[in-house]
């Protein structure tokens, strides 16, 4: 028997890099090509969901411009990609014309029962320098935090475990027993004061006490922030062989999919 699966939809975690190789009188560049979702992707190929994997670069033209579009999915995760990415589409930054706001997009089809996560990096919330421009745009309405204005990095390099602060027998915290495993850095953020909001996880007193894992809802959708990554580096690979970690995003996609 053919066993459906819910669709959900992971966005950004990839990159490229330049670099210049010097050798004495010499030299020659290289470019690389990076995805940083790979944990996240193994850890779900068996479990109940279809996540669809649509890189930075390929998300600047081929995230969905309809509400139809983004409907096919019942989650759809933003890591680690700057707001510009989805609000200048060619069309827009090199022919000057005009195209549907997809921020507005992803925050109405949450209102209107869709799951929403946002996950920490360089490029999410406000991100490093604060390039990565999520303050003050339709996709923060949606979230059960705001931005700092400013580059919002927490770097911590000697590393901190998360502080449990929610319920045990929380659906996202479900099955996941003993320690948690270091993280070394996250995005600071403001949990909104409102009575859907609530912390399930924050740094530890001495690092601060910021929110690290935070739900809420926005309309008939579900909202969640992660705020440190995926993988490294802020999240080890220590974190990602926890057998927590696959438990711990089934868990986020069950529940911002309204299936627990």
């Amino acid at each position: 028997m053919t066993v459906t699966k819910t669709r959900a939809l992971l966005v950004g975690e990839s990159w490229m890099s330049s670099a210049t190789h010097y050798k004495g009188f010499d030299q020659f560049g290289s470019v690389t090509f990076h995805l940083g979702a790979t944990p996240l992707v193994d850890a779900l190929k068996d479990s109940e969901f279809d996540l669809d994997y649509m890189p930075a670069h390929d998300a600047v033209e081929k995230l969905p411009f309809t509400m139809e579009g983004l409907s096919r999915y019942k989650a759809i995760i933003l890591s680690d990609i700057g707001a510009n990415s989805l609000l200048l589409h060619p069309d827009v930054w090199l022919h000057g014309k005009t195209v549907p706001n997809r921020l507005k997009l992803l925050r109405d089809w949450t209102l209107a029962g869709g799951g929403l996560v946002m996950i920490g990096g360089y490029f999410s919330f406000q991100g490093i320098d604060g390039k990565a421009r999520w303050h003050r745009t339709a996709v923060e309405e949606a979230l059960p935090v705001t931005c700092l204005p400013h580059d919002d990095r927490l770097e911590i390099p000697e590393g901190f475990r998360p502080s449990i602060t929610g319920p045990g027998d929380h659906p996202i915290l479900a099955g996941i027993t003993g320690e948690w495993p270091i993280l070394l850095g996250a995005n600071e953020v403001i949990a909104r004061d409102r009575d859907d909001v609530e912390i399930l996880a924050r740094l530890p007193h001495d690092q601060g006490g910021h929110p690290l894992l935070v739900t809420g809802r926005h309309g008939n959708g579900r909202t969640l922030v992660w705020t440190s990554d995926i993988g490294p580096h802020w999240l080890p690979n220590s974190f990602v062989e926890w057998p927590g970690y696959a438990r711990l995003w089934a868990n986020v996609l069950r529940w911002v999919s309204g299936l627990a």
